[in-house]
């Protein structure tokens, strides 16, 4: 993050934690009770401390995007399983290998509208993923092919998890709240993909679909790669027909096949009247 111009006349934090490193050991200065409090790990880490953690969690990546100049993502969900074709011998079931072709079009889509992107200077229609492998690292992958920049918001898992190589760095965060971690997928969405996936790929397309559902989101194009694995996955026509959800929401989304559909649709796309 850069430095700003200081606004008042105060001593830095930065200048009393280096402070704090060089003072005479004490018993008094070993205690726990004497660390700067916004410095203690121990502290930061507190049950009642979550509140802090929850806002500092927010406001971290806000500063950093707001500081890149970015003003609008185009949000790529998807399986992190699915590999690239080159790796389809290691896909653990035949299906699992045939839906690779769900990451070259996640790396065509994104490199293409990473290059639109870069007719605005990188700050509109950035990719953004989940940071992870699968269809994640296809979506950054085809960003960093197109001399693009691309987010990745990471979460820590109990298995071991790092970003894909081709995340933007200063781009690349790490999460320890789900919730969190959603909000800023959606904070500036001018659009949402969504490709095959497994719980997590469901839990973020019908939480998203469900804020425009109920008008706490505005309409944006919603776009499902694979008409075929959607209607197969999820009855929605019955969805619709049972009553739980009305006609009008399967309005909401599209199915889409390639990148180019998936440009032209995000083009055509007109917002509804409220």
């Amino acid at each position: 993050m850069k430095d700003e111009p200081r606004s008042h006349p105060f001593r830095d934090s930065t200048q009393d934690i280096e402070a704090a490193h060089r003072i005479p050991d004490t018993p008094q200065t070993r205690a726990p009770a004497y660390r700067l409090a916004f410095a203690d790990p121990d502290f930061m880490t507190r049950e009642e401390l979550r509140p802090v953690r929850l806002q500092l969690e927010l406001l971290k990546p806000q500063l950093v995007m707001d500081e890149r100049g970015i003003e609008s993502t185009i949000v790529l969900f998807g399986g992190a399983r699915i590999p690239a074709p080159e790796h389809k011998s290691l896909a653990k079931t035949p299906m699992l290998a045939d839906l690779t072709r769900y990451y070259d079009e996640a790396r065509r889509f994104s490199r293409m509208m990473t290059e639109r992107s870069m007719e605005s200077y990188g700050k509109q229609n950035v990719i953004v993923t989940g940071g992870g492998p699968g269809v994640m690292e296809a979506g950054n992958r085809g960003a960093a092919e197109a001399g693009g920049q691309s987010i990745g918001l990471n979460i820590v898992l109990p298995h071991e998890q790092a970003p894909n190589r081709y995340v933007t760095p200063d781009l690349s965060f790490n999460f320890h709240y789900f919730a969190i971690r959603k909000m800023h997928f959606l904070m500036r969405a001018a659009a949402v993909c969504i490709f095959p996936g497994g719980f997590g790929t469901l839990d973020e397309m019908f939480e998203s679909l469900t804020l425009i559902q109920t008008k706490r989101m505005k309409p944006i194009p919603f776009l499902l790669f694979g008409r075929g694995w959607w209607e197969t996955v999820i009855n929605w026509g019955h969805l619709a027909e049972a009553g739980v959800i009305s006609p009008e929401d399967l309005k909401l989304f599209q199915f889409v096949e390639t990148a180019e559909e998936a440009m032209a649709a995000i083009d055509a796309f007109e917002t509804p009247c409220p």
